[in-house]
């Protein structure tokens, strides 16, 4: 017998469950589309992989015959939603095939050698920092959201964690916006580095942060790893030289705006029915006010208003509204500062007890 385990139902649901994101519908080889169970020590790993991106998730079980084999992963989850045992044992044969027994149920699944499962690469020996996780979340959930989706800007289909003087930049870009923040690292003073992190491992890593607890993260020339719990999730690099954003950020606004941000919300998704796909919303900031205009030929035209801190000459700047929407969704506090100099020029936008900072290219102002 080349192993044997039982484990609670839930647990193994739980394992397979956070994995199973990482194996593709469509694969270039039947053993990426398995999920590798491994029995040892008391405890119960399980690894899926797509080459670029890889997760391993334990737990403690039962081991009675230590081994490993390899099974079709949605198979199995799929099998494992059904099951109403509160255990599972597992037995697997020589030739793969691995008996499960639920109670009065018992299944046959075929699988395939762990031999031709690919390995992950080791990485404890890499320059590595402690965070804790809710942090670690944070850092890349307000900056994820800017990355862009086109693969013809592949540089730019992932956040850039930048590292120097022990202070870590979380950067996300697709040219039009901009997410970017920053935390204090306990790292060698002298390490510094960039690291283009692939939008999909990104994803995985934040959903496997939890609101509590420390993640280590390790930093290798082509890789990255994150462990955080019981689980681990390592990601190949993006390769190529992310752009120089801090020239794309205004250091100095004409205009420093104070908008409430639940406000600001409501008006604009009111607002953005009123506009079709190429087109935009006109802020217009006179004494006091700020008014939001849209204007299509398809729908209408929409305008609505609220008070502002702004006592300056009378100043228009258009932005799609959507974009300012993920920018004010991600952002937590009560209001938000939004720095302007002009309508040509990029907007700023930041909030209090935050180092996030938001840039907003500006749209072509259209004659009314």
């Amino acid at each position: 017998m080349a192993m044997k385990f039982v484990i609670s139902t839930q647990e193994l649901i739980y394992l397979v469950s956070k994995c199973l994101n990482i194996v593709g519908l469509k694969t270039i080889s039947p053993i990426l589309s398995n999920i590798l169970i491994e029995a040892a020590h008391d405890e119960l790993s399980v690894t899926t992989t797509d080459l670029t991106v890889g997760i391993r998730c334990f737990a403690d079980a039962k081991i009675l015959v230590e081994g490993a084999t390899t099974l079709p992963a949605r198979k199995l989850a799929q099998l494992l939603k059904e099951l109403t045992a509160a255990n599972l044992e597992f037995s697997t044969s020589a030739n793969e095939v691995t008996e499960i027994l639920a109670d009065s149920s018992r299944f046959k699944m075929n699988g395939m050698n762990r031999e031709e499962f690919p390995s992950l690469p080791e990485f404890k020996d890499a320059f590595h920092f402690t965070v804790e996780q809710p942090l670690l979340r944070e850092m890349l959930y307000c900056t994820s959201f800017a990355v862009s989706r086109e693969d013809n800007r592949y540089t730019l289909t992932g956040v850039n964690l930048s590292i120097a003087n022990r202070i870590a930049t979380f950067s996300g870009t697709d040219g039009k916006r901009l997410a970017k923040s920053h935390m204090e690292v306990d790292i060698d003073p002298a390490f510094q580095g960039s690291f283009i992190i692939p939008l999909k491992a990104v994803d995985e890593i934040q959903k496997n942060l939890m609101d509590e607890g420390s993640a280590t993260v390790y930093l290798m020339k082509d890789k990255i790893a994150v462990e955080a719990g019981q689980t681990t999730l390592i990601t190949k690099l993006l390769s190529g030289e992310y752009p120089d954003i801090e020239r794309i950020i205004p250091q100095n606004v004409e205009f420093s705006i104070s908008l409430h941000r639940e406000e600001l919300m409501t008006l604009l998704r009111q607002i953005a029915l009123f506009t079709s796909d190429t087109n935009s919303v006109r802020f217009t900031f006179t004494h006091g006010t700020l008014q939001l205009n849209a204007n299509t030929a398809e729908v209408g035209e929409g305008k609505v208003s609220m008070p502002v801190n702004y006592h300056g000459d009378k100043l228009e700047i258009a932005f799609n509204p959507g974009f300012f929407l993920d920018i004010l969704r991600h952002s937590k506090g009560e209001s938000i500062t939004l720095g302007v100099t002009d309508g040509y020029n990029p907007g700023r936008i930041t909030e209090e007890n935050s180092t996030a900072i938001f840039v907003l290219m500006p749209m072509r102002l259209n004659e009314e």
